[in-house]
């Protein structure tokens, strides 16, 4: 191939590259983030739980209304949660083959360089010998 397709072919896939590294991270903060809001939710549905001090029926009934809408949220979080971490395998594999293919162009890159240097050496191999005139001592 021409150098110049491989030099452009190796910046499209170096940016191809950036942006699925972009994306990857993006998807590992949400996946994060989820993991945090999930964790949040699962404290605040232990600090709702019914103790021994607690006063009276409504107050109870306000828990456990309460503690209801937490599990709910925490089934949800725990789906976000999911997807979130099937987003981040998939974005995480995307990279590895953004890599490939970058790692790809540049052995094809260094390959053609070989190659211009052994047609050069073959140039030269199979040039006329360059005669010098050797002159006797004086």
């Amino acid at each position: 191939m021409d150098k110049k397709v491989l030099a452009r072919i190796h910046r499209v896939r170096t940016l191809q590259l950036g942006l699925v590294r972009a994306d990857e991270a993006r998807a590992h903060n949400k996946f994060a983030s989820e993991t945090e809001l999930g964790r949040r939710i699962a404290e605040l549905a232990q600090a709702i739980a019914p103790t021994q001090e607690t006063a009276g029926g409504v107050s109870l009934a306000a828990a456990a209304h309460y503690r209801g809408r937490l599990h709910q949220s925490a089934a949800a979080a725990r789906d976000r949660l999911q997807s979130a971490e099937y987003q981040a395998n998939r974005a995480t594999e995307a990279t590895r083959a953004a890599k490939r293919d970058q790692s790809a162009v540049e052995k094809l890159m260094a390959r053609a360089d070989a190659e211009a240097v052994l047609k050069a050496i073959r140039g030269l191999e199979e040039s006329p010998p360059l005669r010098k005139i050797r002159h006797d001592p004086c």
